[in-house]
This record gives C-alpha cells, sequence and structure tokens, in this order.
C-alpha cells in the first residue's frame, strides 16, 4: 500500500509539476506578448511622434520658403509705373537678389531637413551666382548634390556645370554635362543638357559641337530646343 501511494503521489507530483511548469510557460508567453504590445506601441507612438513633428516643420518651412520665393520673384520697378498696393518691387537686381538669398539662406539653414528647406538652399545658390558669389554658390549646391533627392541633386550638378563653365574650367563643365545627359532627369532633360554641353565644345571643339546640335535636331523635331540648336549651328557655320 505504501508502495502503491508513493507511486500515486509521485503521478501527482508530476501532474502538479507539468501544469506549474505549463503555467509559467503561459505566464511567460503573456509577458513576452505584454512587452511586444509595448514596444511595438511605443514604436508607433515614436512614429507618429515623429511623423507630427515632421509634417510640423515642413509646413513651417513652406511658408517661410513662400515668403522669401515673394522677395526672389519680385518685379523690378518700371519708371513711371506705380506699384500695386502690397507689392513687393525693387529698382536694383542686386539688391533683390541680396534681400532674396538672406531670407532664403536663413530658410535652409532652419530648415535643412525638409524639402522646402532644401529648395530654399538651391535658390539661395541661384541669388550667389546672380551676385557673382560663384565659390559659395557651389558650396550650397554641393550640399544638395550629396543629398538623396536625385531630381534636385541634377538641378544643383547643372549649376555647377555653369559655374565651372563661367570661370573657365572647361573641362569640368563638360564632364559634369556628359554625366547629366545619360541621367533620366524631369527637372534637368536630356536634350537642354545637350544644348549646354554643345554651347561649352563650341569653344574648343566644334566639330564635336556640331555633331550635338545635329543630333539635338534630329532626335527633338520640332521644339524649341532643336529651333535654338539649329539658330547656333548656323551661328558656328555662317552661309558664304
Amino acid at each position: 500500500m505504501t508502495d502503491h501511494l508513493s507511486r500515486k503521489e509521485l503521478k501527482q507530483d508530476k501532474v502538479r509539476e507539468t501544469f506549474e511548469h505549463g503555467a509559467e510557460a503561459v505566464l511567460s508567453h503573456t509577458k513576452l506578448a505584454g512587452i511586444a504590445v509595448i514596444v511595438l506601441l511605443l514604436a508607433g507612438l515614436g512614429y507618429f511622434g515623429w511623423k507630427f513633428y515632421a509634417d510640423r516643420q515642413t509646413g513651417e518651412a513652406q511658408s517661410a520658403l513662400d515668403d522669401a520665393m515673394k522677395i526672389y520673384n519680385a518685379p523690378l520697378a518700371v519708371p513711371g509705373q506705380p506699384a500695386l498696393p502690397g507689392d513687393i518691387t525693387y529698382v536694383d537686381p542686386d539688391r533683390r537678389a541680396q534681400d532674396a538669398e538672406t531670407k532664403l539662406a536663413a530658410v535652409a539653414d532652419k530648415y535643412p531637413a525638409t524639402k522646402p528647406g532644401k529648395l530654399a538652399r538651391y535658390y539661395a545658390a541661384l541669388c550667389m551666382m546672380d551676385l557673382d558669389k560663384l565659390n559659395a554658390a557651389s558650396e550650397q549646391l554641393s550640399k544638395l548634390d550629396a543629398g538623396s533627392d536625385k531630381e534636385l541633386g541634377a538641378l544643383a550638378q547643372f549649376q555647377k556645370a555653369l559655374i565651372a563653365e563661367r570661370t573657365g574650367k572647361n573641362d569640368e563643365a563638360i564632364k559634369t554635362l556628359r554625366a547629366l545627359s545619360t541621367n533620366d532627369s524631369v527637372l534637368v532633360p536630356k536634350p537642354m543638357v545637350l544644348l549646354e554641353l554643345a554651347g561649352v565644345l563650341r569653344l574648343t571643339d566644334p566639330k564635336q559641337a556640331t555633331t550635338l546640335y545635329e543630333q539635338i535636331k534630329k532626335d527633338y523635331p520640332n521644339s524649341n530646343i532643336a529651333e535654338q540648336a539649329d539658330k547656333e549651328l548656323g551661328a558656328l557655320h555662317p552661309a558664304s
């Protein structure tokens, strides 16, 4: 009887032990599930918190950019023609460029990670180019060129090529334009790049420039670019 009871008690102990381990497993999984829920909840809160902040920053940056662009796009005053009430006008284009650069640079510096902030940096660089501050403009454009926005990067590269051309660095300009001509950019279309490239080459290699002008006329007929290429071709090879 003692042996029988011992075996019975042993069996009950095993059942109890099994039950306890099962309960521990359930509690353990419940704790893990609870932790996972908390982690997901925190991650969700973090994402929505970040998105709210990013959206607010973008909205503020867009408003600041719109305000700065009013100066960038301000018309030059026409003598004898009064400005409309509330309109911003300038007599001196350089003063307009200086004021616009100041406003745009402030937007770019305050909101560098936003799309409006990046656009502000681009337009600030254009103002610097208008003021012949070419080195400073190139530095600002390089920041955009190194970013993740391919279209804005293409615009920056194109402007850097123009700066290289203006400073006599034709080889650098040609290299940049050739690279851009192989890109599928919406904001910097291939025919525009080829026309600019031909304009640089005509100074050092008129034969290559002629080939490019003819290519533009062939590939993009009945377009403004083709008309411009035809004019440049005529100037390069005037009729005798």
